[in-house]
Parts: C-alpha cells; sequence; structure tokens
C-alpha cells in the first residue's frame, strides 16, 4: 500500500479557479471530492499524478451549481459507476440541484440542507451556508479520523458561521483572488468586475485577512492558498495583509501552522495539482 493512505489524511486539491474546482479529501480508506468542475479525465489524471491513483471515492459533495465546480457531474457518475458498479452520490442542495444544467445532470443526487452532516463511514462531512451568488450555495467541512478539513471557496464577504467553521478546522483551504484596486484598473469587463467585487461575489485579499483574524484558532495548523488569479499572481499582487496574519499567527503557535500555496511549493507542475498527507494522533 501506497504509504500516501496510511492512516493519513489526504487534502489534494486537484484544480481551483475559473477552469475547473476539485478537491480529493480522504484517509486511504475512503475519501470524497468536493466539487467536480475538472473535466473527468483531468481529476483522473490529476489524482494519478499525486500518487491518488485508484483512491476511493465514495461520494462528491457540490458546492453550487457554476460550471467550473459541477461540469463533469454527468461523465464521472458514468466513469464511476464503470469502475465500482455502484452508483456514487453527489451530495447538494435543493436549490444546487434545481439549478443543474441537465447536460451534467448526475444519476443519483443525494439533497443536504446547511447545517447538516453526512456520515460516510469514518468520514463526517458537515454543510454550512454560504454568501455566493447562485440558488442554495454551501460550504463543506470534512471530519476524518486525523483531522478537520475545510474547503472555504466562493463566498463574497465573511460571516460569522464562515468564521466559527474556520475556528474548528485543522486544515483550511481557502480562496480569495483579488486586490480591490488591481480589479479596478485590470482587463476583466465592467460586469465581471461588478459581480467579483459583490458581497456574493468573491473574497478579496484583505477581506481574506479578516476572515482569519476573526475565525482563526489555535487548532489551525494548515492554510491551502489555492486559487491567484493568473492576472493577479503575475502582478505579484498576493495581499501582503494575509501574509502578515498568518505569520503572526504562526509564530504566536510556535510555528504549528504551515502556509501552503499553489503557486510557489509542493504541486505537481505539469497539472498543477497539490497534495498534502500528515497524520495528526489525537485530534478530536
Amino acid at each position: 500500500m501506497n504509504a500516501l493512505f496510511h492512516h493519513d489524511t489526504v487534502v489534494a486539491v486537484l484544480g481551483s479557479g475559473s477552469r475547473g474546482n476539485c478537491t480529493y479529501i480522504g484517509d486511504g480508506r475512503r475519501g470524497v471530492l468536493v466539487d467536480c468542475g475538472l473535466s473527468t479525465r483531468q481529476i483522473t489524471r490529476r489524482m494519478a499524478d499525486v500518487g491518488l491513483e485508484g483512491a476511493p471515492i465514495d461520494a462528491v459533495f457540490v458546492t453550487h451549481e457554476h460550471a467550473d465546480h459541477v461540469a463533469a457531474a454527468g461523465v464521472l457518475d458514468r466513469a464511476l459507476f464503470k469502475r465500482t458498479g455502484a452508483r456514487v452520490p453527489f451530495y447538494m442542495t435543493h436549490g444546487t440541484a434545481r439549478g443543474l444544467n441537465p447536460k451534467v445532470r448526475p444519476t443519483r443526487i443525494e439533497e443536504l440542507r446547511a447545517g447538516s452532516t453526512v456520515a460516510l463511514g469514518p468520514l463526517r462531512i458537515s454543510a454550512h451556508a454560504v454568501p455566493h451568488d447562485t440558488r442554495e450555495p454551501v460550504g463543506f467541512a470534512v471530519q476524518t479520523p486525523g483531522a478537520r478539513v475545510g474547503v472555504i471557496t466562493d463566498l463574497g464577504r465573511s460571516t460569522r458561521l464562515v468564521e466559527q467553521v474556520l475556528s474548528t478546522l485543522d486544515v483550511a483551504v481557502l480562496e480569495f483572488n483579488h486586490d480591490p484596486q488591481m480589479l479596478r484598473d485590470g482587463p476583466y469587463p465592467w460586469q465581471l468586475k461588478q459581480r467579483i467585487r459583490s458581497p456574493h461575489g468573491h473574497l478579496s485579499n484583505e477581506q481574506a485577512a479578516g476572515l482569519l483574524t476573526r475565525g482563526v484558532s489555535e487548532r489551525l495548523r494548515h492554510v491551502v492558498l489555492p486559487q491567484l488569479a493568473p492576472f493577479f499572481a503575475a502582478t505579484g499582487a498576493t495581499s501582503s495583509s494575509v501574509v502578515t496574519i498568518l505569520a503572526w499567527w504562526s509564530w504566536w503557535l510556535w510555528d504549528w501552522m504551515s502556509v501552503l500555496s499553489l503557486l510557489s511549493c509542493s504541486r505537481n507542475a505539469r497539472t498543477r495539482s497539490f497534495w498534502y498527507s500528515f497524520s495528526t494522533p489525537g485530534v478530536k
């Protein structure tokens, strides 16, 4: 057995951003995908590239109906059925299910509500409401035997609920993707700029720093920053405020926290996928 799966929690950010979002979380015996916005071929290839070929996919949890989060659902459903002989459940809210493009609709949809928890063997997957411009978006936190992992993406502002969820995490995958001034001066159409910066769009660098300031706890050990828009990354616009907050907490927690970015460390250069595995005995 690959050592990657030996009683470890595995977090693999396979894709992020407008080209497709998908994160794998598992412990070697069970595993789930959060979103499936990449093509099925890309999901399969990127999992193989980071040592996850053949890893269990027991369910897919969809945050909302935008194509970059769910485009592969139909094809992935058929591929997993061919592989396992069973229909893998796709969990999503009623609003998300209603908003799905019929062309990507999977066979087995299991509806859930914000505030509910799904049990899959030793995994516990909890849904929480987030502010985004879709029918009924949610974020997910996955409790494995070794750690609690949260995927916090596509929210236009921080909320007390999101901050509360963040305070319970050992690992946070956190999306923020723009500097307000650079967004205003950048090349995007005005309508898109307004959508990005709206309270139901996407977090700015400063908003992410505020979320971390209010929500980070001694429990948080690892922060993954998966989405830095190409234009802003190319111009060096990674938020100094976010880095300052995380550096301060890392020092205060005696270097227990690590900050990991897709653009600068531990990733597969060809696929831009990222994986991290760890054991955290004693974490409840």
